[in-house]
């Protein structure tokens, strides 16, 4: 074995006693250490203060006498204020990193019983922090030893290594486990990868305050996963504020500087009084962005210095303010592929990117869908009012439908909801039937039949959401064929009179290029862009 180390405090009241005979009928926990036949200690560290040299020496000695294997070295450490916790804490860490510890052939044990109740708490948090590598040592009297006029007392040691002591290790992971669950809305997923994806977020959640960036398709949860995540940080006393969210796609010119970041009454034209801004509102709480990627260059920039400063000046203001918040942000665009075209900031995504989880689309998850058949259901029930179940043969018809290759579930989770909610709706007498689902299916159909299209234009990969909703049919149609006739071409001239070829024959000058350039700067596009994407 190798030599026992024990480090502590002088008592100045409870190791104190007259010097005589008496002394030895009361307990003094210093002492008690050395009084127990099966605990050998080799060294006895005794810190104590330069005005209690007299009692530190009688101490010793006993300490000697009642175990003579025991050599006791004498630290004097005086304090100013002994009850001050930023002398105390200094003063020990000084101790820490002067003395010669060497764990590979000695063990240590920090006895906390003794000292001031600030001591023992800088004992507690320097050992926690492995300063002082050991264990923790407590000593307590026994009312046994008093029977018997012996005053050895008990001891117990404490290993601050958690894993150690089975029963809190049970208790932590299961606290883990319905963490992870409350974080997945208590849906039961078998999807492994996305179990395992929500046991590290949960571990990050709980450890840091780091941004967190989710990506992943539209509709794959990332708004509510964001929200769980914040109620879960709230319920362990982790942040006081509030959830703020907001798309960033529905920003746009100067309103955008407003809303995030405030404003100052008469900074522009409309302001008639002061605005907090979305960025001071989520204020000791948690903002999250959704779609960050659609954010301005000067959003960006004044986004980077609200994250690593928190600080940030409204619009119109001349004093900065302060807003201390945990970011989450969210997107379904590839923003390393944003920061190459020059459309977003790479200090921002490598600020952003510390922490970044891909959440899949519910077709990468089919295994999960009918767990999460039955939470629609109950949120439908707790929406409405009132509850709707399936068939058997219903339920399993449409099972095996959304489990196919023919469910592309490209809304993801949105389609899933939608679905269930015109099942139930159209089921009065809450019973989901064969011929609910045999409408519904064909309804899916059609959906994904439109989006296959859609997607096939590839206007999805220049235009943001925001945009392509705001696109008419008819527009999508043509621009979606002017785009096809640019990329199959060598220039801007040479699209333009592809695409004006029977009209520049009725004039007798044309400018092709200059009237294709303003049609695509129309949709906020230019020819640069279009054919960066080939």
């Amino acid at each position: 074995m190798k030599p026992l180390v024990v480090i502590g405090f002088l008592g100045s009241t409870l190791d104190a006693a007259k010097f005589d005979p008496s002394r030895w009928n009361k307990w003094r926990p210093s002492v008690s250490i050395g009084m127990h036949e099966d605990f050998r200690v080799d060294r006895f560290v005794l810190i104590h203060g330069k005005q209690h040299d007299r009692l530190a020496g009688q101490v010793a000695e006993d300490i000697e006498s009642v175990s003579p294997e025991t050599t006791v070295n004498q630290k004097v450490l005086s304090f100013d204020d002994p009850w001050d916790f930023e002398e105390v804490y200094g003063k020990l860490l000084d101790f820490a990193r002067d003395y010669p510890f060497d764990p590979d052939k000695e063990d240590y044990l920090i006895h906390i019983t003794t000292g001031t109740h600030v001591a023992q708490i800088c004992l507690f948090l320097l050992t926690e922090a492995r300063y002082l590598p050991g264990r923790l040592l407590q000593t307590q009297p026994s009312a046994r030893s008093r029977v018997a006029n012996i005053f050895p007392g008990s001891i117990n040691i404490i290993d601050l290594d958690i894993s150690r002591y089975d029963s809190i290790a049970s208790r932590f992971a299961i606290q883990m486990t319905e963490a992870a669950s409350f974080l997945k809305s208590g849906i039961e997923t078998k999807n492994k990868a996305f179990n395992s994806l929500i046991d590290e977020i949960e571990q990050v959640a709980g450890r840091s305050k780091a941004p967190i960036l989710l990506t992943g398709p539209t509709g794959a949860g990332k708004s509510q996963l964001a929200r769980r995540i914040f109620e879960l940080k709230k319920s362990k006393h982790q942040m006081s504020g509030d959830f703020v969210e907001v798309n960033c796609a529905t920003l746009r010119g100067d309103s955008a500087m407003s809303a995030l970041f405030g404003h100052k009454k008469g900074a522009f034209t409309g302001a008639a009084a002061d605005r907090a801004g979305l960025l001071r509102t989520a204020n000791k709480g948690m903002l999250f962005l959704d779609e960050i990627g659609e954010l301005g260059a000067d959003e960006q920039a004044m986004i980077l210095r609200a994250i690593e400063e928190k600080r940030f000046l409204p619009v119109g203001a001349d004093k900065e303010v302060e807003s201390d918040f945990q970011l989450i942000a969210g997107t379904n665009r590839d923003l390393l592929t944003a920061v190459n075209k020059g459309t977003f900031r790479d200090d921002l995504l490598a600020r952003l990117n510390l922490w970044t989880f891909a959440l899949p689309g519910l077709a990468d998850r089919k295994e999960d869908i009918e767990p999460n058949l039955d939470y629609e259901l109950d949120r439908y029930a707790e929406r409405e009012g009132s509850r709707v179940t399936f068939n058997k043969e219903a339920r399993q018809y449409y099972l095996e439908y959304a489990t196919s290759s023919k469910a592309l579930w490209s809304g993801n989770f949105r389609d899933l909801a939608a679905s269930v909610t015109r099942m139930a709706t159209l089921s009065p007498e809450g019973r989901i039937d064969r011929q609910t689902v045999d409408l519904e299916i064909k309804r899916l159909s059609i959906l994904w039949d439109d989006h296959v299209a859609e997607k096939a234009d590839g206007l999805d990969t220049i235009l943001s959401n925001q945009a392509l909703e705001e696109l008419d049919p008819f527009d999508r149609v043509q621009l979606s064929e002017v785009i096809r006739i640019c990329r199959n071409s060598k220039s801007l001239s040479e699209a333009g009179r592809m695409l004006f070829s029977s009209s520049r024959k009725r004039r007798t000058s044309a400018n092709d290029a200059d009237r294709l350039k303003k049609y695509l700067n129309r949709f906020g596009l230019s020819w640069a862009e279009i054919n960066a994407q080939n």
